[in-house]
């Protein structure tokens, strides 16, 4: 009798601790690769909650790898363990939360075209559980500015046929480029061991390149950098972070990390009780949101010039081996 309450006891105070910590929120964060602009969101969301001083909260941080069967596995990973708001960072993980967790809140982030992949039906309104925050980037704008600095005949792309995010994006630069009568020239991979072999099948036909948020080609840039650089070809990205670290001769796009902290607090905000329908897609709009950086170092290695106005308007400047910030 003496051992059979004292199991009781111990059943009731594992029950017990387990309600003390019935408070705990678990948030899963799901991107679809490592590279800098993803990592940026990952850890500018749980930057946000530090920021907002709120402590009974878990991150639970996982890595497709680049692969779409993982992405879904990790979903059900986030069912199976009844999360209480997951985060898909990138279209392909967003859409494998989306498909599965049907009951559990879902928040996107740095996805292109969130009605394009089906997660909402609309930019106005969000879905019964599902919204976000798009990195819809500034395709024409980009490729025109690429154009100033060097006329192209010619406009290199490579991207991941396996994104909709990316196919979405290679379309838009293929539509400006027509309008601006420039070839464009295009070269798909479906994973990123592939990014590396199709520059260098286009590289010759080239005058320029265009790199998009294709979380694909991103993650394998140092190989698309050095086919590039050994041919004397300038790169447009999209995404400033990773051209941070990379030969890239200018890139303008959003701040990653202000997007993770947006994307902290839509979630903050849904955790509080907040419907996701009644959250339309974040755009980031404020020029404070965008970052414009200018390889000089790069310029000068290329033979080429890069105008006054546009140096004065960047606010991260790479010269001298050193990255400025304004």
């Amino acid at each position: 009798m003496k051992k059979l309450l004292l199991g009781i006891a111990f059943i009731m105070a594992a029950i017990s601790g387990c309600q003390k910590n019935s408070d705990m929120l678990t948030v899963g964060i799901s991107k679809i690769v490592t590279h800098p602009a993803l990592d940026a969101i990952e850890q500018a969301i749980q930057d946000e909650f530090a920021h907002q001083g709120i402590t009974n909260v878990r991150f639970d941080l996982q890595n497709a790898n680049g692969d779409v069967n993982t992405a879904a596995t990790i979903a059900n990973k986030f069912k199976a363990e009844k999360v209480d708001i997951a985060v898909g960072i990138a279209t392909p993980t967003a859409v494998a939360l989306a498909n599965t967790l049907r009951d559990i809140p879902v928040v996107y982030a740095a996805v292109t075209d969130p009605v394009g992949a089906s997660l909402v039906e609309s930019f106005d309104k969000g879905g019964t559980n599902v919204t976000g925050v798009s990195d819809m980037t500034p395709v024409k704008e980009q490729i025109m500015m690429l154009n100033r600095i060097r006329p192209l005949k010619a406009l290199g792309h490579v991207y991941s046929s396996g994104e909709t995010n990316a196919v979405i994006l290679a379309g838009m630069a293929k539509e400006a480029c027509r309008e601006l009568g420039i070839e464009f020239i295009e070269a798909t991979v479906t994973n990123s061991s592939e990014v590396k072999q199709a520059a260098q099948a286009i590289i010759d036909k080239v005058d320029g390149m265009y790199v998009s948020t294709d979380n694909t080609v991103v993650s394998a840039l140092a190989s698309l950098t050095d086919v590039a650089v050994k041919n004397g070809v300038p790169i447009m990205s999209a995404d400033p972070s990773s051209a941070e670290t990379f030969d890239i001769l200018i890139a303008w796009g959003f701040d990653y990390y202000k997007m993770g902290r947006a994307t902290g607090r839509m979630v903050k905000e849904i955790l509080d009780g907040k419907k996701t329908e009644d959250i339309p897609t974040m755009f980031m709009t404020d020029p404070s949101d965008i970052d414009l950086l200018v390889n000089i170092d790069l310029a000068r290695k290329l033979g080429i010039e890069i105008p006054e106005d546009i140096i004065a308007s960047a606010n991260k400047i790479v010269e001298n081996g050193t990255l400025t910030t304004k």
